[in-house]
């Protein structure tokens, strides 16, 4: 089916009490492979291109790829930018089909991250397609961005935030981090059951990748209604095309080591859909 936005899966998955896995991907194997895991779960899932991904190829060539690969699966599929870092990425973004926008202002000041989401909530309004914010920083690195530590979402700056920039979902801090935990990380996971109290949108969590997976699960009971996994595949991939390289060191083809890490992120798909608990609920988004 085409494309779909986020805005219906994240609200079945508020009114459920489950997540909606959102992957990223690199490459044409990876969106193949989280579509086809997604398919065989019956599950809503959403496909992320952060702004390195987005610089090394191009939009609307990702945005092209996820639609003919959604096309031909009976499940709703969104593309959504994530961690958005310009209004011109963002309107790049909309005009190649994107159906979900993250703009993240998360490293300003309040007042800053406020005016900066406003502007880039007004483009999204304007062509119909929900936006995420994000307050409250998530530590570790992504793409070009890399933060020493975890901020935590103040709850009574995420209700202005909230009412001020018309966001439709909201990432917020609550200890977790991208990339590889070099430590263990330390969670407030009672800040999600309070900011579940206080905010009307779906609340978004970044950096599980590395997580215990109890660890996800009691977040998404406690209120989260969209999980984001990109490290765990970006390894799964690699590790899979490394290994069918010693194996056969001579081969050539890139459609063979391809496949291998197609399978490899075909697996651990379908295992992180189901700890967020969103398997056989594609049917609920109409």
């Amino acid at each position: 089916m085409p494309l779909t936005t986020t805005e219906k899966m994240l609200a079945a998955a508020k009114k459920n009490g489950y997540a909606v896995a959102a992957f990223n991907c690199e490459n044409m194997e990876m969106i193949q492979a989280i579509i086809a895991a997604a398919a065989e779960m019956n599950a809503p899932v959403i496909l992320q291109t952060t702004p390195s991904t987005v610089n090394y190829a191009s939009a609307r060539l990702f945005a092209a790829n996820a639609a003919a690969a959604a096309e031909k699966a009976d499940i709703p599929v969104a593309l959504h930018l994530d961690h958005g870092n310009s209004h011109e990425l963002v309107k790049d973004a909309l005009d190649a089909g994107y159906t979900s926008i993250m703009i993240d202002g998360s490293h300003f000041p309040l007042e800053e991250n406020i005016a900066f989401t406003k502007k880039a909530a007004s483009l999204c309004l304007m062509a119909g397609i929900p936006i995420e914010g994000e307050l409250g920083h998530v530590g570790g690195k992504e793409d070009d961005l890399e933060s020493a530590g975890a901020g935590y979402t103040d709850p009574e700056e995420a209700v202005r935030f909230v009412k001020e920039t018309g966001v439709s979902s909201l990432a917020i801090g609550v200890g977790t981090a991208h990339g590889v935990y070099a430590k263990k990380p330390v969670l407030n996971p009672q800040l999600i059951s309070i900011l579940k109290e206080r905010i009307t949108v779906p609340l978004v969590l970044h950096g599980a990748s590395g997580l215990d997976d109890e660890v996800v699960q009691d977040c998404i009971a406690r209120g989260i209604s969209k999980v984001n996994i990109a490290t765990d595949l970006r390894i799964a991939y690699t590790q899979a095309v490394r290994e069918y390289l010693q194996k056969d060191p001579g081969c050539f083809d890139p459609k063979k080591y391809g496949n291998a890490g197609r399978e490899a992120v075909i697996k651990l798909t379908i295992k992180r859909i189901k700890i967020c608990g969103c398997q056989g609920r594609a049917g609920e988004i109409n």
